[in-house]
């Protein structure tokens, strides 16, 4: 056994390791067969895993570890709870990087429902007219009478919030951060998702989306775009942006998405319900890896006319990812649906929409 001495290493004791006898390491009071079989501490040609695994200790134990049956059943229990077949860590870490959560989409087997407005004003919509409790609360009753028309899928409850508010010759407000942080927390607290929208008004559209990109570092959150507010004269004419505006934002968040090495994929939402507003839309595309762009059908009004709009989105058949958006006869509001659809109705459309929301 000149192979064992510290002499030749432990490389020489990983050669001759297959021809030691059985139990030759186990004390003299436990070589009769029954201890030995208890103890499983003989290391057999098959154990390679356990082998590699008790390399890392060499460095800090002259003689190794493994030749201990309490070290050796210790391992064997570890690699009993990995299924056969299973990644490895490291294996893992690696698919992970290489494409971050990319099997699993937000959008498998669930649907979004959101109420919509700016937490400052009562009438941008209902957001900004009850407590986050009182929301969450109920959303959470509105979100059961769609599980109950859903078809099994899931729904997940979200707040969909104005971060950048158009005022008069097209300047821009923001939220603050601190009443920002406080909803983003709130929704990640109740398992709850967050849209950023941002009203654009006179400046760059990619530019716009750009300053709500250090927001995706919080996991629960995503972003949205309206055109209707790309303008100079708010309620005066309707703003617009174009395919290849669009096309370049959906590449700049994937983009930042992946130089930040933020996990899983974000959805990016265009709002629409007038032609003028997607200018070419025909040329947007919808292929990003990172980033799923859904379509949303944006106009108030009673439900022929909503369906009549909705219908039109449904054309832009390379945007397959719709939404749908209502206005609650409320006083305050801005614009609103009369009668109001149905959890039914609504997903009777055609594409049935994934993200419905409530203003």
């Amino acid at each position: 056994m000149r192979a064992c001495s510290l002499k030749y290493g432990f490389a020489g004791v990983l050669f001759f390791l297959p021809f030691i006898p059985h139990g030759f390491f186990l004390n003299a009071a436990d070589s009769s067969p029954e201890k030995s079989k208890d103890h499983l501490a003989v290391v057999k040609p098959s154990d390679d895993v356990l082998v590699k695994d008790s390399i890392k200790n060499i460095k800090k134990n002259p003689f190794p570890a493994i030749f201990f049956s309490n070290n050796l059943e210790t391992i064997k229990k570890k690699e009993e709870i990995v299924p056969a077949g299973a990644a490895t860590e490291e294996e893992t870490k690696k698919k992970e990087k290489e494409s971050p959560l990319n099997s699993q989409s937000l959008l498998l087997n669930n649907d979004i429902l959101a109420y919509y407005g700016h937490p400052n004003s009562k009438g941008m919509g209902i957001l900004g007219r009850h407590s986050k409790e009182e929301l969450f609360e109920r959303l959470s009753a509105l979100a059961e009478e769609y599980k109950a028309e859903s078809g099994g899928k899931n729904i997940i409850k979200a707040f969909y919030i104005i971060y950048a508010t158009v005022h008069p010759e097209g300047n821009i407000g923001i939220i603050s951060n601190d009443k920002l942080k406080e909803y983003i927390d709130f929704a990640a607290e109740n398992d709850m998702l967050i849209f950023l929208d941002h009203q654009i008004g006179k400046y760059d559209p990619v530019e716009s989306l750009k300053k709500m990109f250090p927001y995706l570092k919080y996991s629960n959150v995503h972003l949205a775009l309206d055109p209707e507010w790309h303008t100079t004269k708010p309620m005066q004419e309707l703003g617009s942006i174009t395919a290849d505006e669009i096309n370049r934002a959906e590449q700049a968040m994937e983009d930042y998405i992946e130089k930040n090495e933020i996990p899983g994929e974000r959805l990016l939402v265009i709002h629409q319900f007038n032609s003028v507003m997607i200018k070419n839309r025909k040329d947007v595309k919808a292929d990003f890896d990172r980033v799923r762009l859904v379509l949303c059908m944006d106009g108030h009004g009673i439900p022929a006319k909503k369906r009549d709009s909705y219908a039109f989105n449904a054309l832009a058949t390379n945007i397959p990812i719709k939404a749908f958006k209502l206005f609650y006869n409320e006083k305050g509001n801005t614009g609103i649906d009369e009668p109001l659809l149905t959890p039914r109705q609504v997903y009777e459309l055609s594409p049935r929409p994934v993200l419905i929301m409530y203003q």
